[in-house]
């Protein structure tokens, strides 16, 4: 590939960048713009580009699937009553409200993907702040915060942590055993932080509970035939990968999301196009057009580059290497989702350890089901530490943020890149540290 391909993709991707930081472009706009450049500049052909995006089609039928799911039943106004029952049981209580936004979130997020969570639960935060009359956007925020890093707890709490697992072949049980802890210490570190970051919601009270609205349920029969089918979609989500004909946990959405719509329909309790008309098509186009960007740096060899660049400054000091990677990556996905920085990073740090010869050249084979040597593990569990973590310190820095950021946006306020910063950053960098010192004394010492 000609070299001034990976300098106009690098240059791209940090214009992109700068351009969501500065807010001088939503976030979205940048984005697509930034793909679209990569296309007409010949870096890569439109086909090439929507393989890229096809790459990752999971995680974008996962989250069309919930976000339709979610939409189908928002008339019902269950969102409504339920956050005005979990302000009535904080006893309308700022303390309260917040150790039980973190009660709930956490033991979800150990079963589902963290941006699921949040796609569920998020419609949630906007009337429980109205009806305590405070700014909903610090607690969307929290709800992120701390989804991410419950996503830690589990296997599949978070994408990454599935990547980076079934990359180096770990089962269910084995995660739980190794890393589990790491995910409840993250989550420590955030509920420490709440008197002190979020202190002005920490110290709210309502005077009497008497204030409160009290909306009803429509459609109980209807919202009853929801709950049926919102246990079919999670019975899918933990066991639909196992069963004679697999269902990855993104078909069980899509099915959720079309049922979902029948019954809407056939109810006459919303229309099909009003419903698709407000599904967070923005949130979807910008993931869309990160996976093409990420797809310009892999293709033009920055990604290659940047792991002869770790071969030559770490060797086969896997102590040094796994803090390294910890920290590096931490700091790289603060500015690159995630999801895409995880499926690049992963054949980087495997042709790496052949290249110093720390593993065999057999783990590159894409169907390798073979045991890692024990010794190298703790550079994918600092990777993959790093990567779900780094994503609480900026807006674009996990899936979770972009989807809070455009459920705010439909509920008429917006989530600005400083003001993600003022709680992110604080909470990543206590995280990091936290985790590099937990990583020392379980893997290297």
């Amino acid at each position: 590939m000609e070299n001034w391909q990976a300098v106009f993709s690098l240059f791209i991707f940090i214009s992109v960048i700068f351009l969501v930081i500065t807010e001088w472009v939503h976030l979205t706009i940048a984005a697509f713009l930034g793909a679209l450049l990569l296309v007409f500049a010949n870096v890569m052909t439109l086909p090439e580009a929507i393989d890229y995006i096809s790459k990752s089609h999971g995680t974008l039928s996962l989250f069309f699937g919930v976000m339709v799911f979610v939409r189908a039943f928002e008339s019902t106004k269950i969102f409504d009553y339920v956050a005005t029952q979990i302000v009535v049981f904080a006893k309308g209580e700022g303390k309260r409200l917040l150790l039980g936004i973190v009660a709930i979130v956490t033991p979800i997020c150990a079963v589902l993907p963290n941006a699921t969570t949040v796609m569920l639960l998020a419609p949630l935060i906007p009337p429980m702040a109205q009806e305590l009359g405070i700014n909903f956007v610090p607690l969307l925020i929290l709800m992120v915060l701390v989804a991410n890093s419950a996503g830690l707890l589990t296997l599949v709490g978070d994408p990454a942590t599935f990547i980076v697992g079934d990359a180096v072949n770990i089962s269910f049980i084995d995660y739980l055993w190794h890393l589990s802890l790491g995910g409840v210490i993250a989550v420590a570190v955030v509920i420490l932080s709440l008197p002190i970051l979020f202190r002005k919601i920490w110290h709210t009270k309502l005077a009497t509970l008497s204030e409160l609205p009290h909306p009803q349920i429509n459609h109980p029969r209807v919202l009853t035939l929801g709950a049926v089918i919102v246990v079919l979609v999670l019975i899918f989500f933990v066991i639909g990968e196992s069963l004679p004909i697999p269902i990855s946990p993104a078909g069980a959405a899509l099915l959720g999301a079309a049922l979902a719509l029948l019954l809407s329909h056939h109810s006459k309790i919303d229309s099909v196009n009003q419903i698709l008309r407000d599904v967070d098509w923005s949130t979807l186009i910008f993931f869309m057009s990160i996976f093409v960007l990420i797809g310009g740096l892999e293709k033009t060899g920055v990604i290659n580059a940047l792991s002869g660049i770790f071969s030559a400054l770490i060797g086969k000091n896997i102590f040094l290497g796994s803090l390294v990677l910890l920290f590096f990556v931490g700091i790289l996905s603060s500015l690159i989702p995630n999801i895409p920085l995880v499926v690049g990073m992963v054949p980087l740090l495997k042709q790496y350890l052949v290249t110093v010869g720390l593993a065999p050249t057999e783990i590159l084979a894409p169907d390798f089901m073979g045991e890692f040597p024990p010794e190298v593990l703790p550079l994918f569990y600092a990777m993959m530490f790093g990567a779900t973590l780094g994503g609480n310190g900026t807006l674009v820095g996990a899936s979770s943020n972009i989807v809070a950021a455009g459920i705010a946006e439909q509920h008429g306020r917006r989530i600005s890149f400083k003001t993600f910063l003022h709680y992110g950053i604080p909470i990543m960098l206590v995280q990091l540290v936290a985790l590099a010192l937990y990583v020392m004394v379980r893997f290297l010492l």
